[in-house]
């Protein structure tokens, strides 16, 4: 499976996520997952433009060259826009860069919410004395960061904090530097959520391993 995080870089976050429950008094999770859903519909769109461009320039190329046999012309066109249309609909299947093109920025949105509260409800993250658990996840396919707060601190951490978070990660993420990105929020989320947590402390409740997953 394609990781992101080398030894070194899951190492040193880890030692950071120690510092920063002991600051905190949070449980923070971080993980990664290569793509949040399948997209079916990615392939078909794909198949469907190819078909539909090919079929244009066949349609020009007959206008423009009228000696063709009508049969010849038309089973030229068939094969033609049937292999265009598979040949975009394999490269959505191998190229992840060329699917991310007919990707619905509110779909993959959706999708990467979706897997993170999965995420969240399968690891268990809630299972914390305080209910003080933070996850963290990056969507590398959709290029979504989403960060979800537990029930003890989702009122102090806003979806405005939440946004900015994001935002100030969006650079690094660009730029493949994953482990800054994830450097950069938790810094952000111990600086909120230190001056609200409680006096008692209750020791490392959620491991500090990094998630990693291939998704859907």
């Amino acid at each position: 499976m394609k990781t992101v995080l080398s030894e070194n870089d899951k190492y040193l976050l880890e030692k950071k996520i120690v510092r920063a429950e002991e600051q905190s008094k949070s449980q923070i999770v971080l993980a990664t997952v290569i793509r949040s859903d399948s997209y079916a519909d990615i392939p078909w769109k794909a198949f469907a433009l190819g078909v539909s461009v090919s079929g244009l320039f066949a349609l020009a190329a007959n206008l423009f060259s009228p000696e063709w046999i009508p049969e010849i012309a038309v089973l030229v066109a068939v094969v033609v826009m049937l292999s265009t249309g598979a040949v975009l609909a394999l490269l959505t299947i191998f190229v992840p860069e060329f699917a991310r093109l007919f990707l619905n920025e509110s779909h993959a949105e959706s999708e990467a919410r979706q897997y993170a509260e999965s995420l969240f409800l399968s690891r268990q993250l809630f299972l914390t004395k305080h209910r003080t658990g933070i996850l963290l996840l990056i969507s590398l396919f959709e290029k979504k960061v989403v960060i979800i707060p537990d029930s003890g601190i989702s009122d102090h951490v806003s979806i405005v904090d939440i946004q900015r978070i994001i935002t100030l990660m969006k650079a690094p993420l660009g730029r493949s530097e994953f482990r800054l990105a994830m450097e950069i929020a938790i810094d952000e989320l111990t600086k909120i959520i230190e001056p609200l947590t409680a006096d008692d402390t209750t020791g490392n409740e959620l491991s500090n391993r990094i998630i990693e997953e291939k998704g859907v």
